[in-house]
């Protein structure tokens, strides 16, 4: 069997992930996306009316789903050697709950089954991530400013339809895919670019671009600016969300 191409950096992930949770110790730390994931976790399980005994959180840096699922949890995180991309050391979970974590593996399909695998019969699983969509206004910005030679610089990212054929390659029973948007105002391309950071969100590409000259990033300042309004730009950010349970 072929391997998976390498398109991230597993040490680049893993350096941003330790950098993201220092970040996430300050007092004003952006967490927006996390908390969005967090409440939407929260919102399924209620219209489910499912009450884990045994769920299994990976990737929440907040640790609030870890708190309203109660005592229980298990949580982990890449950032301490926790690998979705091999078996799991340990299974029989009825929920797991991955958030924010998927988009940037060199093996997602892999990632899918090992999920499956770790799930007690009539398990649920759900997945949330950074989809297709996201950052357009960054998107333009980079290549403003890289001109004729754009460089690697933003993520591939799954849409809901690969994501419906990925819960059915990987043996999933009734997968529901769906995606939603949230909009956030930034007062410079600056701040996006720290909020990233502090989210676990920068370039983790396993051959990114090089870094952006003088000239090139006052372009990209330029149209960031360009395309807000009251000195404030919004930016987009898909968020993607797999479920589906192992039968």
């Amino acid at each position: 069997m072929a391997s998976p191409p390498r398109i991230f950096a597993p040490a680049r992930r893993l350096a941003a992930r330790r950098r993201m949770l220092a970040l996430q110790g300050q007092p004003d730390a952006p967490r927006y996306l996390m908390a969005d994931m967090v409440d939407d976790v929260l919102d399924r399980l209620s219209f489910l009316r499912v009450e884990p005994r045994k769920p299994l959180v990976i990737g929440d840096f907040t640790g609030m789903l870890g708190v309203g699922l109660g005592p229980g949890t298990v949580e982990v995180e890449p950032a301490h050697g926790f690998d979705e991309e091999q078996p799991f050391p340990a299974g029989g979970y009825d929920l797991i709950a991955s958030l924010g974590t998927l988009d940037t593996v060199n093996d997602l399909p892999g990632a899918l089954i090992h999920l499956r695998g770790a799930l007690a019969p009539g398990g649920l699983m759900i997945a949330s991530f950074l989809a297709a969509g996201s950052l357009p206004v960054l998107r333009g910005a980079m290549l403003a400013a890289d001109g004729d030679r754009p460089a690697p610089r933003i993520h591939p990212q799954v849409d809901v339809r690969a994501g419906g054929q990925l819960l059915q390659r990987t043996g999933f029973a009734d997968p529901v895919i769906d995606s939603r948007s949230l909009d956030v105002r930034f007062s410079s391309l600056e701040r996006l670019v720290d909020d990233l950071r502090a989210q676990g969100l920068s370039n983790l590409l396993d051959r990114a671009g090089p870094p952006l000259g003088k000239a090139a990033l006052a372009r990209a300042r330029t149209v960031f600016a360009e395309a807000g309004e009251d000195g404030r730009t919004t930016e987009r950010f898909e968020i993607l969300t797999l479920s589906g349970w192992k039968r």
